[in-house]
């Protein structure tokens, strides 16, 4: 893979790192972002910058998108200077923004169409996990493209697990956002009524997260609600988008997830707050109006 020229679309809170740890792993990289400030750290290093994702795409041989909503991921394909315009037969597709799983079998489609391969392969983990290059890494596509990704794969993931064909690493993302959702009110709730007991929330932490509640929110957002550190590793606005998305695909399916629901439309009143910029945490801050316990 290291002969290949890597083009890399995003560079946001999580992008950026990941595209470090691709050029300190060797990898030589071609950058599109909206705004190219924010490209800035990998320009330094010896990327070279492309005004828009045709003109990245008609320079390179894999293609890895890591931005926003799935309007963004089709218009960034899809779109008059999108990829789709110039990318070369041959070339390989990696989608990584968490986004529709019926937008990741489109993709393939189309890449097929035009000789090319796709993977959709969304990421687990936050800002953190992206630093430290410990990502989770799901991944759906064709089984021997998948393969020839791991190297790439492994410079920014700990945990690369294929889950079958287009969508079903976008399938399985939803799982994870899920999951994570009716665990953190677990936690949000679990902190409030301690709160409200008068005992001290981080020596209850020390007990509770050693044993069967144990969790990776309990480990690393807990400690940060204690602090009132609503930094994002993920945000609000952007663990929103991804419940909405679970919800859309659950009632395709005829699914009822009520807890989904409920944890949306707290994050819906987190956001009214106004933090939709803050951590995912920031979820505390929804239970803590509902019980007039805000601080002061």
């Amino acid at each position: 893979m290291h002969t290949k020229k890597i083009g890399w679309i995003g560079t946001g809170l999580m992008g950026l790192p990941m595209a470090k740890h691709l050029i300190h792993a060797g990898y030589k990289l071609n950058i599109h972002t909206r705004t190219r400030e924010k490209a800035k750290e990998l320009l330094e290093l010896g990327s070279a910058w492309y005004e828009d994702a045709a003109a990245l795409a008609a320079d390179s041989d894999l293609i890895v998108t890591m931005i926003g909503s799935p309007k963004e991921v089709e218009d960034c394909y899809f779109g008059p200077r999108g990829i789709f315009k110039t990318v070369k037969p041959g070339s390989i597709l990696v989608d990584m923004t968490t986004t529709k799983p019926s937008l990741a079998k489109a993709i393939a489609g189309e890449a097929a169409a035009r000789q090319c391969k796709a993977v959709d392969a969304p990421v687990s983990g936050g800002q953190v996990g992206a630093v430290n290059g410990s990502l989770s890494v799901m991944i759906g596509g064709e089984k021997e493209t998948v393969d020839q990704l791991m190297p790439v794969f492994q410079a920014f993931g700990k945990n690369m697990v294929y889950q079958g064909p287009a969508g079903a690493g976008q399938h399985t993302k939803l799982c994870n956002q899920i999951t994570i959702a009716g665990t953190l009110i677990g936690v949000c709730e679990g902190l409030i009524y301690g709160r409200k007991a008068g005992l001290d929330l981080n020596t209850m932490l020390e007990s509770i997260s050693k044993g069967a509640a144990g969790c990776w929110s309990l480990d690393i957002l807990a400690p940060k609600i204690v602090r009132g550190d609503m930094s994002p590793g993920f945000s609000v606005d952007n663990f929103t988008k991804d419940l909405r998305i679970a919800l859309e695909e659950a009632d395709a399916m005829q699914l009822s997830l009520p807890g989904l629901a409920l944890v949306k439309q707290l994050y819906l009143t987190v956001i009214a707050m106004g933090h939709g910029a803050s951590g995912n945490q920031a979820l505390y801050l929804a239970i803590e109006k509902l019980c007039n316990m805000e601080s002061k």
